[in-house]
């Protein structure tokens, strides 16, 4: 994903940007790299200099107050447009939804560009086009529910967030179409939110509308679901290596389709020893990929995965063994121990299975460090 030349963002970035990157720059190990190719570091200070930060205390947060009332009133104005919609909305009827949902999708676009052109203030300016991308549903549905589309058994907006239903695909795909071109126009990484956020709607909102009613199954609705949420993470995977060298615009996209392909996976049933085995490995391996990504996330759902499958093998498997917590705590200290010689071993590693990725991908694996 290139970023556009825009007059208002390059002005943005020469009078603030600096500011901003001292305060907020992670200090990663290519840093270092580049101040040896500008004659700032000897080869031989690289690994005892990086060794040594990674040694160092971690430092706290800063936990900045107008950040925290950024995003609570923005995600509060969010959810009172979208999750807290009540059915007093219906009395406004089509054409006053479609109207007020515009107002507030201009007003918000408006106010976001006074932000992040006048004032410098990209946090606000990315919650408030955000707030303008979850506009996008109610004034769709604003506008069918005035022509009719709806009929006489016509569904409450609110359901919207609630229920699956194949009607929801136009609101849908509409509101990934304007998120796209505000993303487009203020590249902004939070604004993806919303746009992953319905993504994961559109991958349960297919499964009715690409199967007949008699064939819609939980089990069918799962593979839905676990197919959709690995494209998610495919896609997200390649706007990570696009925008390895900007800002990060992968993150939602990689939590959204965890939760789609995840959930998919773990609501499979299966009566086969080997499957379930095969589900740990699956989890395991999210916990290495999110290792190599420097994506925490998948490490969290990986772990919760393995948990599971451990806690079936203690609770139905092997209910009645005394040597099965004898063999677990074994096992644990075994990845403890692998851990630690990682750990120690971990560049010489990395460097020798780094040589046979592509280029992109080693920069990106750099860039997360």
């Amino acid at each position: 994903m290139k970023i556009a030349e825009n007059p208002g963002y390059t002005s943005y970035c020469e009078e603030s940007g600096k500011h901003y990157r001292r305060e907020n720059m992670e200090l990663k190990r290519h840093h270092l790299e580049k101040a040896r190719q500008q004659g700032l570091l000897e080869p031989a200070q690289i690994d005892p200099l990086w060794e040594f930060l990674q040694n160092q205390p971690a430092e706290s947060a800063q936990f900045r107050a107008t950040h925290i009332l950024f995003y609570l009133g923005g995600l509060i104005a969010m959810a009172a447009m979208s999750l807290f919609m009540t059915l007093g909305w219906q009395s406004f009827g089509g054409l006053g939804m479609f109207l007020i949902a515009c107002s507030y999708g201009v007003f918000a676009c408006l106010l976001a560009d006074w932000l992040l052109w006048r004032k410098h203030q990209p946090i606000p300016a990315g919650l408030l086009a955000a707030l303008a991308v979850t506009m996008v549903p109610l004034a769709i549905y604003g506008l069918q529910y005035y022509l009719g589309y709806w009929g006489e058994h016509h569904t409450a907006y609110q359901d919207f967030h609630r229920y699956i239903d194949w009607r929801w695909l136009m609101m849908e795909l509409g509101t990934l179409l304007f998120g796209a071109i505000l993303l487009w126009r203020y590249k902004l990484p939070f604004m993806v939110m919303p746009l992953a956020v319905v993504l994961w709607y559109l991958s349960m909102d297919l499964t009715p509308f690409l199967f007949h009613d008699e064939d819609l199954t939980w089990h069918l609705r799962q593979q839905v679901s676990m197919v959709f949420g690995g494209l998610m993470l495919l896609f997200a995977f390649w706007v990570d290596i696009r925008t390895r060298h900007s800002l990060d615009y992968a993150w939602w996209l990689y939590l959204f389709g965890l939760i789609a392909f995840w959930g998919g996976l773990s609501m499979q049933h299966s009566d086969s020893e080997w499957s379930k085995f095969g589900y740990c490995l699956i989890n395991l391996g999210l916990i290495t990929l999110g290792g190599m990504l420097g994506r925490r996330m998948f490490a969290v759902f990986g772990g919760m995965g393995v948990a599971g499958y451990l806690g079936y093998l203690a609770w139905d498997l092997f209910k009645d063994s005394i040597l099965f917590p004898f063999v677990l705590s074994f096992i644990g200290l075994v990845i403890i121990w692998l851990g630690l010689r990682w750990q120690k071993h971990e560049h010489v590693i990395q460097s020798a299975l780094r040589q046979y990725l592509p280029k992109s991908v080693r920069e990106l694996l750099t860039q997360r460090r």
